[in-house]
């Protein structure tokens, strides 16, 4: 998915009050509250030097209006290596791929396309899904155990902002959704993602709630409950995925 201009047009407005409610420059807001650093390709380190994000900075220093601002940020986006914002998988399938994470569990990911031309999360494709977890812990297992590790040992990570949702949520153990907690990711797609569908263009109405939402509030303490929904982080054990997809 590649989302559409909408989506960074958003961010940079989204910022823009960000900024003047914690009384900060803007180029700090846009670093801290959005996700443009991970996609123009700069990593996940959020390091203000990199030469990316000082490109970045250097040009909307010239460009005083959020029009002109939403268009450098569009511009900008076309010359970065945006394909190094992904995530490194291990494998995937289908809509499911996972990575190791340096704690020594595993990060699940979660890729909205699919050749069926309707929505993942329809109840339709409630098996297709199932099926593709199923595919993934067994591959994940097998490769615990020839690198001599206990797959009770290690724990499946997952955070999104698609937690909030039943439809998604019926396709995992009950263990796993019961851990869900609220994280605050404002740099990350955990969050930023409830605003694209999955086709990359924006979700105009409940764009259209975080900013009305955050134009009423005072205090840069109250940003994060202006996103219709929130960032929730869940985990639960190998073998509970397992014990759940085999039933």
């Amino acid at each position: 998915m590649t989302p559409q201009r909408a989506f960074y047009d958003l961010q940079v407005r989204f910022a823009r009050t960000a900024a003047r409610l914690a009384d900060v420059p803007l180029a700090a807001a846009l670093l801290d509250c959005t996700n443009l650093y991970v996609r123009f390709g700069a990593g996940r380190a959020f390091d203000r030097t990199h030469p990316l994000w000082e490109g970045y900075v250097r040009g909307l220093d010239g460009h005083a209006s959020v029009d002109e601002q939403c268009e450098w940020t569009w511009r900008y986006l076309q010359r970065c290596p945006t394909q190094q914002g992904a995530p490194a998988v291990v494998a995937t399938f289908g809509c499911f791929s996972y990575a190791h994470e340096p704690h020594g569990g595993v990060r699940l990911h979660f890729n909205a396309q699919t050749d069926s031309g309707m929505s993942p999360l329809d109840l339709r494709q409630l098996a297709a899904r199932r099926g593709e977890l199923r595919a993934l812990i067994r591959h994940l297992r097998g490769s615990l155990r020839e690198s001599g590790c206990a797959p009770g040992d290690r724990l499946v990570h997952g955070t999104s902002w698609l937690y909030n949702l039943p439809a998604y949520r019926r396709l995992f153990p009950a263990d796993y959704v019961a851990s869900a907690q609220p994280v605050a990711r404002l740099r990350a797609l955990s969050l930023w993602g409830q605003f694209l569908d999955r086709n990359g263009c924006v979700r105009n109405d409940a764009a259209a709630v975080l900013l009305a939402r955050i134009e009423r509030i005072s205090a840069f303490a109250d940003v994060l409950p202006c996103f219709p929904l929130q960032a929730l982080a869940v985990q639960a054990s190998v073998e509970v995925f397992a014990a759940f997809l085999d039933t």
